[in-house]
């Protein structure tokens, strides 16, 4: 059976900020977790679910809103947004990228889905690769873009990141940022406040941005420093594809196919891009792309889709 090609309702979206289409949003209860938020977007009928996960510093609806639209043609695609990140949950334990990864699984079992399609973007990379992980049973596919499974080569250069992450955590004032961090860094990660209805992206992602808890960031900041799964990444099982952005400064392109020569059978798409492609709409065909040749191996029965070239 092939899955149609049809736009979602236009109900479906929120028009928050002038030329930004992004899906509702709500907050749901994790029992025993916390309370977090997640965007949706049902897709046409029957179509696999996909789940989106942002990067460092963003939150679902930053990392993704480039996406949504061109995604829910074909697929359900949820959105949510991390601990600590945006509306995420709020918690006094330290950030760890395996009960992200737990929260995730929770957030399935609330809106009751059995398996889905994981997409992980920088740091949504390990949280996608520890589903694998922790949640096999729950994942019928993997994306991975932008990420590797060993963000800072170099046992020296790992000791520098982490040793400044959790420094800089450890005062809970994000305005110690800019000076540990370069100031061009520093002036896209701390936001200017806003006051009533954005309309522009700029202040609509300054306001989503003001939503983070800057110590749960941080110590996420620290936990990628940490995070290697070199011993076991080769033992991911399911149809996996990896999104290489070309021009990447923050996780080259060497780290980013090192992982997917790594993972046996991944297929590899390139986005002629930096980090960031996420908001420039580059990545959305490369996306595509890879989600197809993904649900493709892990739904041949329902998929009949093939390749798009990009949107």
């Amino acid at each position: 059976m092939r899955i149609p090609t049809i736009l979602p309702h236009p109900h479906e979206f929120d028009e928050e900020a002038e030329g930004i289409p992004v899906p509702h949003g709500r907050r749901l209860e994790l029992p025993g977790r916390g309370t977090t938020f997640v965007r949706e977007v049902d897709g046409p009928p029957g179509a696999p679910t996909v789940v989106l996960l942002h990067g460092w510093i963003a939150s679902g609806g930053i990392n993704w809103y480039q996406t949504f639209r061109p995604l829910s043609r074909h697929y359900r695609v949820l959105a949510p947004d991390m601990r600590g990140h945006g509306r995420g949950i709020r918690s006094y334990r330290r950030f760890r990228l395996a009960d992200v990864a737990d929260d995730t699984a929770a957030l399935l079992d609330v809106l009751g889905v059995e398996k889905a399609i994981f997409v992980g973007y920088s740091l949504g990379g390990p949280v996608a690769q520890l589903m694998w992980r922790q949640h096999r049973d729950r994942m019928a596919g993997l994306v991975l873009c932008a990420t590797s499974h060993d963000f800072i080569p170099g046992m020296r250069a790992r000791m520098v990141f982490t040793s400044t992450m959790a420094a800089v955590a450890g005062t809970s004032r994000v305005g110690q940022l800019a000076s540990v961090l370069p100031n061009q860094v520093a002036k896209t990660m701390v936001p200017v406040r806003v006051k009533g209805r954005p309309d522009t992206l700029q202040r609509w992602a300054a306001q989503e941005m003001q939503r983070h808890d800057w110590r749960m960031v941080l110590e996420a900041g620290q936990a990628i420093g940490h995070y290697n799964a070199s011993r076991w990444i080769g033992k991911v099982d399911v149809p996996t594809a990896v999104v290489v952005t070309t021009r990447d400064r923050a996780v080259t392109p060497a780290q980013q196919a090192k992982m997917a020569f790594a993972i046996p059978g991944a297929s590899i798409h390139r986005c002629e891009d930096g980090h960031t492609a996420c908001t420039n709409n580059t990545l959305t065909g490369p996306l595509l792309e890879a989600l197809h040749a993904v649900s493709a191996r892990a739904y041949p029965e329902t998929h009949g889709l093939v390749a798009v070239p990009p949107a």
